[in-house]
């Protein structure tokens, strides 16, 4: 049993990947559930941010923290590099995290 509590930095995106929302969660598939039924972040609902395009794992919540604050600090173009690291395609991987 692991000491500390976990988390995920994610980012969500519109249909048109026009629009990110970087957001951080100590349960993944949960909160991607809420934000495509319109619960918890007004800008994702006002935004149609429905696709989960990145994610990442961190050990401890804190940490998982500190790198949505440096995320959100980046230029659009550091974003996209992100995500097509991971995700070339920048598909919806809502399927991969409930597999």
């Amino acid at each position: 049993m692991s000491l500390y509590k976990q988390g995920h930095v994610y980012i969500m995106t519109n249909k048109y990947r026009t629009v990110f929302y970087i957001g951080v969660t100590n349960d993944l598939r949960t909160r991607v559930w809420q934000h495509i039924n319109g619960e918890g972040s007004a800008f994702v609902k006002k935004y149609r941010c429905f696709d989960l395009v990145y994610y990442e794992h961190h050990i401890r919540i804190t940490d998982a923290i500190d790198r949505e604050k440096q995320l959100k600090n980046w230029h659009r173009d550091w974003k996209t590099n992100l995500i097509q690291s991971m995700n070339p395609e920048m598909k919806d991987l809502k399927e991969e995290i409930n597999s």
